[in-house]
């Protein structure tokens, strides 16, 4: 809508750049054109604004098939004025020179045209295609018709307005009519989830199957494993007893060996000691006895009374120890026939 502002007697216009205006005086036009700014007297003005921007139009409605079945129809119309003087002389465009609003509602008009004319040659299309091919091939069918009917319409291109685009959303069945529809598709697709279920479930019992087969075949080779295992224990067992009753044997050869060993040594070292005692004792009598001939021979030369008192020294030497001594005849007369035996050469000791 244009931008109105007064100034006393006078108002300013002030339009978009989407909007055509046209501003008559006398039935001659004073300005014509997009974005126009222009003073002028509200008492001798006709002005018409015009929208030249690309405007979106929906339609929803119902139609029928060849086999008489309702469907609704959902679909987009863009459109623009190309050419406004020829809007502006088929449709009123006019605004009131005060406030900038339309007088009538142009756009509604224009609409109801073009939604009339999609709804006909929709119609057309649809009263001879079956329901199926309508949900199946409908869509592309039904845009293609409907742009080529508005662009090829007379009385659209005698008020200055092109198509710039046709989009069908969708056309669809009545409810009852389009679950039906989907019923066998719907059971189709179970028929196929429970054929996948079964299938799996078959699988899955094939694959338990497999792993109890599975499962057996490794007890078996456990079990036999097991008994080869019992059975090298068994050898192992063996040849530790074998090798034990072995390495016992040779501890008891080796124990009697050193026993020989030692119980040799020892007879040879009894043997060598009696045979070191031997010696000494033959080598302590052989010295007993040259001490005992050097004695006789020292002996043989000296007088009676060197010898008698030799003989009391000695016995004085082998008697014990005397604290108190009697001597009676007897033993003064044994004393010195001991003492003269004594004396004697070649005598005892």
């Amino acid at each position: 809508m244009a931008d109105i502002s007064r100034a006393l007697f006078l108002r300013h216009l002030r339009g978009t750049p989407t909007a055509y205006v046209r501003h008559l005086r006398g039935g001659r036009a004073r300005h014509e054109g997009v974005g126009l700014t222009f003073w002028y007297q509200p008492r001798t003005a006709v002005i018409s604004e015009v929208p030249v921007e690309d405007r979106e139009l929906p339609l929803l409605f119902h139609a029928r098939t060849a086999d008489f079945q309702d469907v609704t129809v959902q679909a987009t119309v863009t459109y623009r004025v190309a050419e406004p003087t020829l809007a502006v002389s088929r449709l009123d465009f006019g605004i009131d020179p005060e406030t900038g609003a339309w007088r009538t509602n142009p756009l509604e008009q224009l609409g109801g045209l073009i939604v009339e004319t999609a709804q006909q040659h929709a119609f057309d299309l649809l009263a001879r295609t079956t329901l199926t091919n309508a949900l199946v091939d409908g869509v592309p069918a039904v845009r293609e018709r409907i742009a080529a009917g508005l662009e090829g319409d007379p009385r659209l291109a005698e008020t200055g307005v092109a198509v710039v685009g046709v989009r069908v959303v969708a056309i669809r069945p009545e409810p009852e009519l389009e679950k039906a529809l989907r019923t066998p598709t719907r059971e189709q697709v179970q028929t196929e989830a429970d054929r996948a279920t079964y299938g799996r479930r078959a699988r899955a019992v094939e694959q338990e199957r497999r792993i109890a087969e599975n499962e057996m075949q490794n007890q078996i080779e456990l079990a036999r494993r097991e008994e080869e295992l019992v059975a090298q224990r068994g050898t192992n067992d063996r040849r530790t007893a074998t090798e034990k009753a072995a390495a016992a044997r040779i501890a008891v050869e080796a124990q009697a060996e050193h026993a020989r060993l030692t119980a040799a040594g020892a007879a040879e070292a009894a043997r060598l000691a009696a045979a070191a005692r031997a010696e000494e004792i033959e080598r302590v009598g052989a010295a007993e006895g040259t001490a005992e001939r050097a004695r006789v021979e020292a002996l043989r030369d000296l007088d009676n009374r060197a010898a008698m008192t030799l003989a009391v020294r000695d016995l004085a030497g082998r008697l014990p120890d005397i604290q108190a001594l009697t001597i009676t005849p007897d033993v003064l007369s044994e004393l010195l026939t001991r003492l003269a035996t004594t004396a004697r050469p070649g005598g005892g000791a």
